[in-house]
């Protein structure tokens, strides 16, 4: 299969500070790949620079084979920060309609995306409030809704169900395997769920700027003959790095 993110010998240091060492992985296209750490372990760090956000100090990114960053790749990645870039005084329409003129989708595109995001992620009754008066849940799933706005390839989701309730968390992971089993989406999603981490068909378990081990999680379990990916994520903490199974 197509590569559809290639990390190779990626560090980054702020300073003195390395916070990323000698990552690499490789996402290949219309996989759901997760990467799975606690807080401060260097997950948003890498994922700004698979947008182009940030570079690396050393090593190299790539996404669609093409060099990060670039302009041509911002057309084709949906990215979902940890923290909602929004603009609270322009309601929850009108912040949608402005990421998706950027993108320039015509008149009638937008319109149906617009239409699509909302309703994904419950939001359609809400469009006409300010954003200022959302909850924290509704930004959230609002941010979510302006990833998938310019309808992209590759999907860059940090954190995206974090103060979301299950239900809604429930219907979200199901749209992204819709967009992965028939729309060929490649979704790349941080998380410290285990049970979101389950869904994925691959991971990388990072921990202090490192990643301790990668592979579907059934390869994991069996590996670290472990029964849940909290054993994993403690057994492989206690070896040297490991590479599961085929990448």
């Amino acid at each position: 299969m197509k590569e559809a993110v290639r990390v190779k010998g990626v560090s980054k240091s702020f300073g003195k500070k390395e916070v990323l060492s000698m990552i690499d992985l490789t996402v290949e296209a219309g996989q759901i790949y997760g990467l799975i750490g606690p807080s401060g372990s260097g997950k948003t760090t890498l994922v700004k620079m698979i947008v182009g956000m940030d570079v690396p100090t050393q090593g190299e990114v790539e996404v669609l084979q093409t060099k990060v960053p670039h302009l041509s790749l911002l057309q084709n990645i949906g990215y979902m920060a940890q923290s909602d870039a929004l603009y609270p005084e322009l309601t929850g329409k009108e912040n949608l309609t402005f990421f998706a003129s950027l993108f320039k989708l015509k008149k009638e595109e937008q319109k149906q995306r617009i239409a699509y995001t909302a309703n994904l992620v419950d939001l359609t009754s809400h469009l006409s409030k300010k954003v200022a008066a959302y909850s924290g849940g509704m930004k959230r799933r609002l941010s979510l809704a302006i990833a998938l706005i310019q309808n992209p390839q590759v999907l860059i989701l940090d954190e995206p169900t974090v103060g979301i309730d299950p239900e809604l968390r429930l219907s979200i992971w199901n749209e992204l395997m819709r967009l992965k089993n028939e729309e060929g989406k490649t979704i790349l999603v941080t998380t410290h769920v285990m049970d979101e981490a389950e869904k994925c068909d691959r991971l990388a378990m990072v921990r202090e700027g490192k990643v301790l081990t990668s592979g579907s999680p059934k390869e994991l379990k069996e590996f670290y003959h472990a029964t849940s990916l909290e054993d994993v994520f403690l057994k492989a903490g206690g070896s040297k790095n490991e590479n599961v199974g085929s990448n």
